[in-house]
């Protein structure tokens, strides 16, 4: 969300950033709202002075016996109220108009993110582990895990449709496992409070957020109006919603793991076969309330702690810096992680830790106040997956495959698994 007294005043850095965007230049129809806007405001303002005015009058010529002038003021205010209630609405609807456009523009990019169309603009800032090999092809972790006996696709396409999966014995162990790891390692490496939070939240946090109203169709909404968070970004994130928080103790740091829902309504086509893209997933989110002087400082901490758990079960990635045209509504700057999946021979996404400025904090009115002012500032927030916790089963499975079809369990993760070494 914008301000549209910084838009006026820069509107040329404005139109720049969205350009960057692939969006035609917004300031000028913008301005012409506002200004629409604050002249209906200005006349409410005037109206409202004529009508105190006529109406201090109405006592004054009462007081005289002047009956006649009493009654002319007395149709003039119930006129002026007429005019002041069509204003009123007039005023409503100029400031929906506004903030109907604002809140459809994405966050303009930070300086440094490369300017691109698509993912192919992405530019790759580092590797790290080896790509494992293999005496034979690799096999996809579907193909493993329905040979196991313990990925069933069809049961849960009975149950719900497709893009579910029913997992059970030792896959449905490793995935709990899997989330319980990462909790134990952001919660006591990294400074995280683990927070247990709502799957259903209000309209008002899935705006906050930037979720709505232009991304309603990849999000599942029930009959009484509360959304199944596709993130734990969205409830973690509005945590400060409306809130002024103490400066000093800033960064907040939260992390959960729950489920999460998306409709995917754009990817028809796309991963119908695996874990890689379902409807119900299980993701670890990280979330940081930062100081506007730390989140640069903040992001690539998060970055190093998503990095950390790849790292910590000797799964092989890649870090991208994301170009503008790849990036999410919300954000000004993403790093994603892509995990090697050696069944796909490619990497693919497992991470994105983005930081969002003041974007959302505009959105969510989320601020604090700077020691020894009155004036409040909004914070910078910031998200990533510190991972999705089905995509990490599937690089497990893919990665540390065996001949046989049996797949060996990480050391990190042996502790999580009652000592299990192997699954076969």
């Amino acid at each position: 969300m914008y301000d549209i007294k910084w838009i006026r005043d820069n509107t040329e850095a404005f139109d720049e950033g969205l350009g960057k965007r692939g969006i035609e230049p917004a300031s000028a129809a913008l301005v012409v709202l506002d200004v629409r806007r604050r002249e209906l405001q200005t006349e409410l303002q005037d109206v409202q002075k004529q009508r105190n005015t006529s109406a201090k009058a109405i006592g004054g010529a009462k007081a005289k016996g002047d009956e006649e002038a009493a009654q002319t003021l007395m149709a003039e205010v119930a006129g002026l109220k007429a005019r002041y209630q069509q204003l009123e609405d007039e005023e409503r609807e100029a400031v929906s108009a506004l903030d109907r456009e604002l809140a459809a523009l994405p966050n303009r990019p930070a300086d440094g993110v490369p300017v691109g169309t698509d993912e192919a603009d992405n530019v790759e800032l580092r590797t790290w582990g080896e790509i494992p090999t293999f005496s034979a092809p690799p096999k996809q972790h579907f193909e493993l895990g329905e040979a196991l006996g313990l990925m069933d696709f069809e049961r849960a396409a009975k149950l719900s449709g497709a893009r579910f999966v029913v997992l059970s014995g030792a896959l449905a162990r490793m995935e709990r496992a899997l989330g319980t790891f990462m909790l134990d390692m952001h919660t006591t490496e990294s400074d995280y409070t683990e927070i247990a939070p709502p799957v259903l939240v209000r309209e008002e946090a899935a705006f906050g957020t930037g979720n709505l109203p232009k991304f309603a169709e990849d999000l599942f909404r029930t009959t009484d109006d509360f959304w199944l968070i596709p993130t734990a970004e969205m409830p973690l994130t509005n945590l400060v919603g409306g809130e002024i928080v103490d400066a000093a103790s800033l960064p907040y740091r939260f992390t959960a793991c729950t489920p999460c829902f998306r409709a995917e309504a754009g990817s028809a086509g796309r991963d119908t076969r695996g874990m890689i893209r379902q409807h119900q997933f299980t993701k670890v989110e990280l979330v940081s309330i930062a100081h506007p002087d730390q989140s640069e400082d903040e992001h690539d901490r998060m970055t190093a702690c998503a990095e950390a758990v790849l790292q910590r079960l000797e799964l092989p990635y890649r870090v991208l810096l994301l170009s503008t045209g790849d990036m999410g509504f919300s954000a000004r700057k993403t790093y994603d992680l892509e995990v090697w999946l050696p069944g796909q021979d490619t990497y693919r996404e497992i991470s994105s830790c983005s930081n969002c400025g003041d974007f959302q904090a505009r959105r969510m009115n989320a601020r604090f106040r700077p020691d020894g002012e009155r004036q409040t500032q909004f914070v910078h927030t910031l998200n990533g997956s510190g991972l999705a916790v089905g995509r990490t089963l599937v690089a497990v499975m893919e990665n540390y495959q065996n001949a046989d079809g049996s797949i060996t369990v990480p050391t990190a993760l042996r502790p999580y698994m009652g000592g299990l070494e192997r699954i076969g």
